[in-house]
């Protein structure tokens, strides 16, 4: 049995960029960890439960790399495909107040440059595979993003990403995503899904 961990990064510093030529990607995937951020994951990786893993992989946004940092004595293996959806967009002003309803009620819908859920599920997917395969018997910990990782959970669970989330009609987690948030999926030798558990702090 293979045992994986989704981790949504902790909380991020946001940039006010006056001057910067990089791309809004660009600036999104730079954001760091607050102060606060910083003592969120440290204190997370206390948890008994969040310790000894084999191997950790994180996105390429830095506040993800940096949350990784906690929970590892050896490495980060950055693996892009974990990282969160791309908007498409050049400015925030560009983005609609009700994108996001529109992309829960249509996974394919986005914008020209950007991505739809249904694209970031696929690539998540096909790299978690590749994990599966290649580190059976295995404990990891992956850390990303929150909607990647809400559509993730949307391949083996019932998401509703205004309320519950629920796996085998059960209801295993509220829809409230804290810094840090983690889940706990269990697959077999075949890579088919045993469980999945939000895990929770003390």
């Amino acid at each position: 049995m293979t045992t994986v961990y989704l981790l949504r990064h902790s909380e991020p510093l946001k940039v006010n960029n006056i001057e910067n030529s990089d791309s809004l990607q660009l600036q999104n995937e730079k954001w760091g960890l607050t102060i606060n951020g910083e003592n969120i994951a440290k204190e997370k990786s206390k948890n008994s439960e969040l310790q000894d893993f084999d191997i950790v992989f994180s996105s390429n946004y830095v506040r993800a790399i940096a949350t990784a940092k906690y929970f590892t004595n050896d490495k980060i293996n950055v693996v892009e495909s974990f990282g969160e959806r791309k908007f498409g967009i050049d400015n925030w002003n560009e983005l609609p107040d009700d994108f996001s309803k529109k992309q829960y009620e249509d996974f394919d819908y986005k914008f020209s440059n950007g991505e739809s859920l249904n694209m970031v599920i696929n690539r998540e997917y096909q790299a978690l595979n590749n994990i599966l395969n290649n580190y059976k018997d295995k404990k990891v910990l992956i850390v990303g993003h929150s909607t990647a990782i809400a559509s993730l959970l949307t391949k083996w669970c019932d998401v509703d990403f205004m309320g519950d989330y629920k796996f085998n009609n059960e209801v295993f987690f509220d829809g409230k995503w804290n810094y840090c948030e983690c889940f706990r999926l269990e697959f077999d030798d075949n890579n088919k899904i045993i469980s999945i558990d939000n895990i929770k702090f003390d």
